[in-house]
């Protein structure tokens, strides 16, 4: 018996794209084959993202784009998995008949079993149950990321409530991992050559709250770094009233963890903050700002802000315009307030016209490169270490590589013009030159 063949197209956060190795790894390989070309796939299977407003077009329009195949391929099955599904069950088998198979975030482990039945089956069906799964270091999975790299979910669900934010009813209330079984996945992937591990949850320092076992991501980052052969510990996502004074000592001196931090901000203005409901305000905020870089001198900070909240006066907009160009993070992303259903901030009065928002986004971004590009140009002359991770996008006469200063996906890169080196490789690079989001540099002998 020929071997199905699976395409799976993953959409939205590195948090859904470990939901999506976890499907992968759950088909037997003597029954089913995984390749990247949809075209010539039996099953194709897109797991979505509904977040905002802008996830779920992308969503839509991969789906249809895929269903294609069904036509113009060897599409066979065509299975939606993830967010999506979970929010909008009742509406989508209307809406998109075109999908034979649609499943919730809880149903990664089921894949096979509801793959086989719908083969059998003449009519489209759809199994969204409870968001309450959490995989561990035994459950299969497949790493998709380069063969150094990769992330683990620590924890999956939130219980902050944030006014604006689907993911608790997409993701149910804050699930955390044992220590024990986080630290054997690092323990497995670093076996299988992963030399980063990125650490990721909707808020990593809440990893533990829910827990009787004593569980906090302090805890667990001293019992990481002595997993032999990882070299990079990166943190994503940190909620800014869970950075502790320990955490902050642990990533300033402990070699492994990354001088990186995400600690998505969202606004600087009280008044906004309150009603998102944050619980921090601008004093607090510039208050861990100054710790962290007084802690941690090198440190890289990665941050969020939304714009156009609702009652978001220009006033307060530029509060935090002034915030932005005040220098405080190497790293910024925006995005524009998406009225969400089934959110508080939703039924909110004063929502601000769609074109305010995009101008306002369109500013940040402009102040925030400015201040990128003279943070780049003082590193020119240093040498850092950088993970070598291939050619160029833009041309394959120059490698390219990151540093802890760059988290995979959503940072800039090194080009590297001189030296070689492998795949996975770390080299020392002198930094030369740099752009608003990248640097140059050449390998130096070490």
């Amino acid at each position: 018996m020929d071997k199905l063949k699976v395409s799976l197209v993953s959409l939205g956060c590195p948090k859904n794209l470990v939901d999506a190795e976890v499907m992968l790894g759950h088909l037997p390989l003597d029954r089913y084959e995984i390749i990247t070309d949809e075209s010539q796939a039996d099953i194709i299977v897109v797991n979505t993202c509904s977040f905002i407003n802008d996830a779920k077009e992308e969503s839509v329009d991969t789906i249809l784009e895929v269903a294609d195949y069904k036509e113009t391929g060897n599409c066979k099955l065509l299975v939606v998995s993830g967010c999506l599904p979970q929010r909008y069950r009742d509406q989508l088998r209307g809406q998109l008949p075109e999908v034979d198979l649609f499943m919730g975030t809880a149903e990664a482990p089921r894949i096979v079993e509801l793959i086989e039945r719908q083969l059998l089956l003449d009519t489209p069906s759809e199994e969204v149950g409870t968001a309450d799964y959490l995989y561990d270091h035994q459950t299969p999975r497949v790493n998709s990321s380069p063969f150094y790299s990769s992330y683990i979910k620590i924890a999956d669900g939130c219980s902050n409530h944030c006014s604006y934010c689907i993911i608790p009813q997409l993701r149910g209330t804050l699930r955390s991992r044992a220590i024990d079984s986080v630290v054997q996945e690092a323990r497995n992937l670093a076996a299988q050559g992963v030399r980063e591990i990125n650490l990721i949850a909707q808020d990593i320092t809440a990893y533990g709250r829910d827990r009787s076992d004593g569980a906090t991501i302090e805890k667990l980052l001293k019992e990481l770094v002595k997993v032999e052969n990882v070299d990079w510990i990166r943190l994503l996502y940190a909620y800014p009233d869970g950075v502790s004074d320990e955490l902050i000592e642990l990533i300033a001196t402990q070699e492994k963890i990354c001088n990186y931090l995400d600690i998505p901000l969202q606004h600087i203005d009280d008044q906004i903050l309150a009603v998102m409901n944050r619980r921090v305000d601008e004093q607090q905020i510039r208050a861990l700002l100054t710790k962290l870089r007084d802690k941690i001198p090198d440190l890289t900070l990665r941050t969020s802000f939304i714009v156009g909240f609702p009652g978001e006066t220009r006033e307060q907009f530029d509060k935090l315009l002034k915030f932005v160009e005040e220098g405080h993070f190497e790293r910024v992303g925006v995005f524009r307030y998406s009225r969400e259903e089934g959110t508080a901030a939703a039924k909110l009065p004063e929502q601000v016209p769609g074109q305010s928002k995009k101008g306002r986004l369109n500013r940040l971004m402009k102040a925030q490169a400015r201040v990128s590009f003279n943070k780049n140009r003082a590193l020119i002359g240093r040498i850092e270490t950088v993970l070598v991770e291939g050619y160029s996008e833009e041309t394959d006469l120059l490698l390219k590589g990151r540093s802890t200063r760059q988290a995979p996906d959503v940072d800039g890169q090194y080009l590297i013009t001189a030296g070689q080196a492998d795949v996975g490789q770390f080299v020392q690079l002198r930094i030369t030159d740099s752009s608003e989001y990248d640097l140059i540099g050449e390998i130096v002998e070490e």
